[in-house]
């Protein structure tokens, strides 16, 4: 197991820093100059000269790029080119409402879809499974930034069940944050919940046609120890699986969905920077978005090993 995650983490720092050259060169093909964005159109070479001195861009790319790792690392990202805000202050505002925003929907994912996966695999072919699938393919179908403008305008404005836009803390106050977050929760995490469902179902109908089941039930195991001591639970690598990867995404992708509830996430600050062409936003954005997908994938490989003790034996991923 030491070496197994040894292994993953040499793996994933060097995923990390490749990463970092693409985000580097990425935000250098952009259009457009940060200097001249900060001087203005109208401004003369010489003021932005010395904007592009002070910025460092008149460096050579690859000094360009040690400087912006090695201050990357420290956590000093420079400052916005549009307000002159500390870039690492800007995100961390952002972040942890991006992360809240995320953890909740990938939690409500979970729990609806590995409700529907036991459902549907357990009544296979008969009408539970039926309205399980059916909201597999109702969630997968369904375009997020198109039912969160209908759950805004039915649910929010007209029935006033949540509010339709807006923020406000759970640490701080934590029943009205997380009622201020359900509405968007449950609109991200639905799609999520539809590919736990399908994943959960098909592992589990695999894992009940085994002999070692039908072992358990000749001896005379109820059908719900069988379900859940054995289906559910051998089901839980290939949902591990889908939590880890589907988490990286929701925190990448919850863009249209901060920007449909107001949300005042990292995903509102990535468009807002895109816009404006704030270079050094886009590049902490990025990075700090890639290194989390990274570490969460890392976590998830390495939190294989407590689920599958086969993987502590062989010490390498299947």
């Amino acid at each position: 197991m030491v070496r197994y995650t040894f292994h993953r983490l040499w793996q994933s720092a060097l995923t990390l820093v490749l990463a970092s050259i693409v985000v580097f060169i990425g935000v250098r093909l952009l259009p457009g100059d940060p200097a001249t964005a900060m001087a203005g159109e109208e401004a003369d070479p010489e003021t932005v000269a010395a904007i592009s001195a002070k910025l460092g861009l008149d460096e050579p790319i690859p000094v360009q790029y040690l400087t912006f790792l090695g201050n990357a690392l420290r956590g000093d990202f420079g400052e916005s080119v549009r307000t002159g805000t500390p870039v690492d202050e800007m995100v961390g505002a952002t972040l942890p409402v991006t992360v809240q925003l995320a953890v909740y929907a990938m939690l409500i994912a979970v729990l609806a879809g590995m409700a529907f996966g036991v459902v549907a695999a357990v009544f296979r072919g008969r009408w539970p499974e039926w309205v399980a699938n059916g909201f597999s393919l109702f969630a997968l179908s369904v375009p997020t930034f198109w039912l969160g403008i209908l759950a805004v305008l039915y649910l929010a404005v007209q029935l006033g069940w949540f509010p339709a836009s807006g923020y406000v803390s759970p640490f701080s106050e934590p029943l009205r944050g997380l009622y201020y977050l359900t509405l968007p929760a449950v609109i991200l995490g639905m799609t999520h919940a539809a590919v736990v469902q399908r994943q959960t179902r098909a592992s589990m109908v695999d894992t009940l046609a085994a002999d070692f089941v039908r072992t358990a039930r000749a001896k005379g195991l109820s059908r719900g120890a069988v379900v859940f001591r054995y289906g559910l639970r051998n089901s839980l690598i290939v949902v591990t699986t889908i939590v880890g990867l589907q988490l990286g995404g929701l925190i990448a992708g919850a863009v249209v969905t901060e920007r449909i509830f107001g949300l005042p996430g990292i995903g509102k600050l990535t468009l807002d920077s895109v816009f404006t062409r704030d270079y050094p936003v886009i590049q902490a954005v990025v990075l700090v978005i890639t290194a989390a997908y990274i570490v969460i994938n890392l976590l998830v490989d390495v939190l294989y090993t407590v689920i599958d003790p086969r993987m502590r034996v062989s010490g390498r991923a299947r």
